[in-house]
């Protein structure tokens, strides 16, 4: 039997609200359970709508993006939410993955982004698409580092980075592998150090990039 996933939006620019709810349309295993056009609107909606899937504009009118998501897994901690940017938004990605989103498209997406996106955030992993990967990888990747040695991770980093990869806070691996979150934050600390990069989405990037993980 086919799953059925609930789909909502929340995008103020009404012209890609609608082409989304097209693509979105043609997708089999997707119905579409509603959209709104502000954090406010969607996060009441949201307290008697069943949902599973939400693409999140990062920049709303009134709550932004960052917070809504923050406060929508107040009201539902099982929701997926996929955050939706352009070309020039990259540094609110952090953000928004420490808010929890586990997804991340580019808004020129199209059919086959968006399905791999709700397969993949529905099954518990993090999702970048290709397009904004190449964009992240040349902003956090991209510099030339006086390092010529790989880094070279032990299990215990890898289970933290796995964790990462998967959307979780520092405090919720803490709680996961029964350490303090002071360690857990020196363990990703020390891997920052050691990729050269500079925050937590430029750690992902890295681990999807050179297949330390899988997602």
């Amino acid at each position: 039997m086919m799953t059925m996933y609930k789909v909502f939006i929340v995008e103020d620019h009404e012209i890609f609200c609608k082409g989304l709810e097209a693509v979105l349309d043609e997708i089999k295993e997707v119905s579409l359970a509603g959209t709104a056009s502000s954090g406010e609107q969607f996060l009441n909606m949201l307290k008697v709508t069943e949902t599973d899937v939400v693409f999140m504009d990062i920049r709303l009118p009134g709550i932004n993006g960052i917070e809504a998501t923050r406060e929508a897994l107040k009201i539902k901690p099982q929701l997926n939410v996929i955050a939706l940017t352009m070309f020039n938004e990259e540094g609110y990605l952090q953000q928004m993955l420490e808010a929890g989103a586990r997804g991340f498209l580019l808004k020129n997406i199209n059919k086959t982004d968006l399905e791999k996106a709700i397969n993949t955030v529905v099954s518990g992993n993090l999702f970048f698409s290709e397009e904004l990967m190449t964009v992240l990888a040349g902003k956090y990747l991209g510099r030339k580092e006086e390092r010529t040695e790989t880094p070279v991770f032990n299990e215990k980093e890898l289970q933290i980075l796995t964790l990462l990869c998967q959307g979780l806070t520092n405090m919720e691996i803490a709680d996961k592998i029964h350490l303090s979150h002071r360690t857990v934050d020196g363990y990703r600390a020390k891997m920052i150090e050691k990729t050269g990069v500079t925050n937590t989405i430029g750690l992902v990037v890295y681990a999807i990039k050179n297949k330390l993980i899988t997602v």
